[in-house]
């Protein structure tokens, strides 16, 4: 098989053509880096090994631009690298991340557990169910869910005091009932911190 042609394409990317065909579009930096040149005469073990060089590189570099913005867990970050990766080079993608320190599932389940505690205001319910979304196995999630001091009935009365001031209200009551059922406390806990709140018993 003789390369015929490679062309640039968009995102750092080039098609290549093999005895006049298309072929597919690959890294350019792994074309060269491997001296894919047109000329070449290449074979299907060539070829396959381009290939997968070529999504290993991509998924490596999706795997940095997705990292770049935030923290995330090995499950989540295999899960958005495989949209546009094969499955094998989004895994080899964050085990290197994994080994460069770059991803971390206690760091992260630390991180995202006191954001979900502390900033949505969630219970440790809802909190353990969303971490588990994540990935984060659930011996991990109740170490560090138990690790966090927590006062829920605290937690509750920040969410009233943030968008439920006025629970005489029957509609706003009702619409912060929801609300803090979504959010994972226990109807007892709700029912008590109402109390602080009306002249009479909410529920």
């Amino acid at each position: 098989m003789l390369i015929t042609a490679i062309e640039p394409r968009r995102k750092a990317m080039s098609a290549l053509y093999i005895d006049g065909e298309f072929v597919m579009n690959l890294d350019t930096r792994t074309l060269i880096e491997n001296r894919f040149d047109v000329g070449r005469e290449i074979d299907d073990d060539d070829l396959h090994e381009i290939i997968n060089l070529s999504n290993e590189r991509r998924a490596k570099e999706k795997a940095l631009w997705l990292i770049s913005y935030r923290d995330h867990s090995k499950k989540e970050l295999t899960d958005k690298i495989r949209r546009t990766c094969d499955e094998e080079s989004a895994e080899k993608a964050v085990e290197r991340m994994e080994e460069l320190g770059l991803v971390n599932d206690e760091v992260f389940a630390e991180r995202y557990a006191r954001k979900l505690l502390f900033t949505k205001h969630m219970s440790k319910t809802a909190a353990s169910f969303e971490l588990a979304r994540k990935g984060i196995d659930r011996e991990l999630t109740d170490e560090i869910l138990e690790s966090i001091d927590v006062d829920e009935r605290e937690q509750i009365r920040e969410v009233i005091e943030k968008k439920y001031r006025n629970l005489n209200d029957e509609k706003i009551k009702r619409r912060a009932f929801s609300a803090l059922q979504r959010l994972g406390y226990r109807f007892d806990d709700i029912r008590a911190v109402f109390e602080e709140y009306t002249e009479e018993d909410c529920i």
